[in-house]
């Protein structure tokens, strides 16, 4: 699946056989230390029971993960991940060491623990996959996009410029099976749902089935690598399948009675693209917990934390305070509410995963919490007082 060749016209300008998968000048720089220890540079395509293949400028071998699975799983090896792996003539071959990881997509696992779980690593874009043959679930694509703006790394550059992301990744939500929306209008109102959803990331209808939106979809991911995320049933293999030109990944058809998928991809697989760029598939996720997100849920609330910004106490908790602009556009119909509660679950669910891992914040829930609770005995007090 993964031995594409390696055409000297897929080489970018470097003239490195890993191009393709990547690689660049910066790269060759970062593992100039360990090509002086003799060993050699590649790219995990995927990893599987203590293994993983991986791309080299041989071809893709099979190496053992031993050295390059911590106790940390924020650290495991990823598919994406950049490796230095024994030369050729070991058995086995081991993936001695990860590169420094520009960029992460990082969800929650749903461990007790609330560990973290790094699900693609070294990406350009995020392609948010939300199939048209169900009914829109707006919170979802909310919950996507949160992560999204927020994943990286401790490498990850912070970018200020209008249209990029701190995570240094490119959001998109992609609508499939657009063919299942024949009327141009309906399909149209579903567009412009989404784009409220999600203000100032690129929607785009495709349909595999038609050709519709993949060519716009394939210039995109043509640069950089991307990954696909959704649930099960959103369409990421036959996606895949789509950009790739073959029927490389597996796929099956959803459940008529819900739409939902089959978990067809078990791994996460990254692909060469034929036009140029890397796809990395992802197997369906029946949760998406968020993980360190607040900035990403600043960003997908956009307007709410505009509005916030006028209000009248600077820690307003948007609840019942006096001068309060968010309540205020809520009430002249500006916010929705459904928006602002979407909003506030989402903070609520980030602050409870932040605090299992940060103790200084959980001291301070627990202050915020006595102290307003001693503010509403004071209040109850106030007005029994009164009203004797």
């Amino acid at each position: 699946m993964f031995n594409a060749p390696l055409h000297p016209s897929s080489l970018s300008a470097v003239q490195h056989p890993l191009a393709v998968y990547g690689w660049d000048e910066a790269w060759e720089a970062e593992f100039a230390p360990y090509a002086a220890q003799g060993l050699v540079p590649g790219r995990v395509v995927r990893v599987d029971r203590g293994q993983c293949d991986v791309a080299t400028p041989d071809g893709v071998v099979r190496a053992d993960t031993e050295f390059v699975v911590p106790r940390d799983p924020m650290k495991v090896v990823c598919t994406g991940d950049w490796v230095a792996v024994d030369p050729e003539g070991g058995d086995p071959r081991y993936a001695r060491t990860i590169l420094p990881r520009r960029t992460a997509f990082v969800r929650s696992t749903s461990s007790k623990r609330s560990e973290g779980q790094v699900l693609a690593t070294n990406i350009d874009h995020i392609v948010i996959c939300v199939s048209l043959a169900v009914e829109l679930d707006l919170g979802r694509i909310e919950r996507f996009l949160a992560l999204a703006m927020s994943s990286s790394s401790g490498e990850a550059l912070l970018r200020t410029s209008a249209d990029s992301w701190e995570s240094g990744a490119q959001p998109l939500v992609v609508l499939t099976k657009a063919d299942l929306v024949p009327d141009p209008a309906t399909l149209g109102h579903l567009v412009q749902d989404v784009e409220a959803t999600a203000p100032g990331v690129q929607v785009l209808t495709v349909s595999s089935v038609t050709g519709e939106g993949t060519d716009v979809l394939a210039a995109i991911v043509g640069d950089g690598t991307s990954v696909l995320l959704g649930i099960s049933g959103a369409g990421k293999s036959t996606l895949a399948n789509a950009l790739l030109g073959a029927e490389v990944m597996e796929v099956q058809e959803a459940r008529e009675v819900d739409g939902k998928g089959r978990h067809t991809t078990t791994t996460r697989n990254l692909l060469a693209l034929p036009g140029g760029g890397v796809l990395i598939d992802t197997p369906g996720l029946r949760g998406v917990g968020l993980w360190d997100a607040e900035t990403g849920v600043g960003q997908v609330f956009s307007e709410i934390e505009e509005y916030a910004e006028r209000c009248r106490f600077h820690d307003c908790a948007h609840e019942a305070e006096p001068g309060c602009a968010v309540l205020a556009a809520l009430d002249s119909g500006e916010l929705a509410e459904r928006r602002l509660e979407s909003y506030r679950k989402l903070l609520r669910e980030n602050q409870r995963i932040v605090a299992k891992t940060d103790a200084r914040l959980r001291s301070e829930i627990r202050r915020d919490w006595r102290l307003k609770s001693a503010e509403g005995r004071a209040n109850y007090a106030a007005k029994r007082t009164g009203r004797a």
